[in-house]
């Protein structure tokens, strides 16, 4: 198994996001006497004022399932911009996976419940070979590589991850896609018994289940579009998406899609979760665009996962795309970003 990762040399230590900062903010809400944050954001001041209190829900993740070690040879990545690493026991610690319950500190403290070797991922559909890869053949199958990617939330936060995986693009040429393939359909596993938030509404929200994502053909086969089989070194924690899910570094968070049992290629724009759910606030693309708002808060900005108190938090404007406009603008190039958000 090969496995390269990015020089971390270029990311300084203070922008890592401390792992620390996930596990403080329940006692904080406790102190505050808030039984329920969720209806904090309900407004667009509310998304930008109150967003760190919802933060200090995060517990600390109980000891999780042993995690594979992963060997890297160093390799140079080019980057423009100089990016600090969100600490890992925050990205393990302050998730949104529904199906584990809609607290941020549900996952962590629930995800140990999922069973995730064994485990089958297909591709399917409109290609010329039908794959099905099995737990190991995901550490196996391709060469790996750890990138740093911004991750940016639909909520106005963000965090900064060493991603390990591979292109999809890898997988997706290894299935042969077939000429009229026009998109690529994702959908996560869907087992109610180990998955809480599956079994409950009142726990997992009004979103149907099983969750489903998509991508259109060239968005897939761009080399920025990662699947994910392991952060900061190790195989991914449950309630990050183990064993493997994608990322999509210039679109909003809820596109990468976690605990992926299936990938299907059709010449259909396939339907999405939550586009299903709220499709006047969550679109199919949904491209990171500081200059269209969510309609109960503002996109222009977004607070930084750090390790820093309740007056210690970072705000910075949000980039277009992310950040990653020079290599994905293009794609969208004569598009209405407002119509097709």
């Amino acid at each position: 198994m090969r496995i390269v990762k990015s020089n971390r040399s270029q990311f300084k230590d203070h922008q890592i996001t401390d792992e620390t900062v996930f596990n403080n903010k329940r006692h904080f809400l406790k102190k505050l006497g808030l039984v329920s944050t969720g209806a904090l954001l309900t407004t667009p001041s509310q998304a930008g004022l109150f967003d760190w209190l919802k933060d200090d829900e995060a517990q600390p993740a109980k000891p999780p399932a042993p995690l594979k070690q992963l060997s890297y040879q160093p390799v140079k990545q080019s980057q423009k911009d100089q990016l600090e690493l969100t600490p890992q026991d925050k990205v393990t610690s302050y998730n949104n996976f529904y199906e584990f319950g809609t607290a941020k500190q549900d996952p962590s403290e629930h995800a140990h419940q999922l069973t995730v070797d064994p485990w089958q991922l297909t591709v399917s559909g409109m290609v010329e070979t039908p794959i099905t890869l099995n737990y190991d053949d995901l550490f196996s199958s391709f060469a790996l590589e750890e990138r740093v990617y911004r991750l940016r939330c639909v909520e106005a936060w963000s965090m900064v991850i060493p991603w390990v995986g591979f292109s999809l693009a890898d997988l997706l040429k290894k299935a042969g896609v077939k000429s009229d393939a026009k998109y690529v359909a994702f959908e996560t596993l869907y087992r109610p018994n180990e998955m809480r938030g599956q079994k409950s509404r009142f726990i997992g929200g009004s979103i149907p289940y099983p969750y489903t994502e998509g991508l259109r053909i060239d968005e897939a086969m761009h080399p920025l579009t990662l699947l994910a089989i392991g952060l900061y070194g190790k195989s991914l924690p449950n309630q990050n998406g183990a064993p493997v899910r994608l990322v999509v570094p210039w679109k909003y968070g809820f596109k990468s899609i976690k605990s992926i049992t299936s990938i299907k290629l059709t010449n259909r724009q396939p339907k999405t979760t939550w586009n299903i759910s709220a499709p006047d606030e969550y679109g199919f693309y949904a491209n990171v665009n500081p200059n269209v708002d969510h309609p109960r808060w503002s996109q222009a900005s977004e607070r930084i996962i750090t390790s820093g108190g309740l007056f210690d938090q970072q705000r910075v404007k949000t980039l277009p795309f992310n950040g990653y406009a020079d290599q994905v603008a293009a794609l969208y190039k004569g598009m209405d970003l407002s119509k097709y958000y």
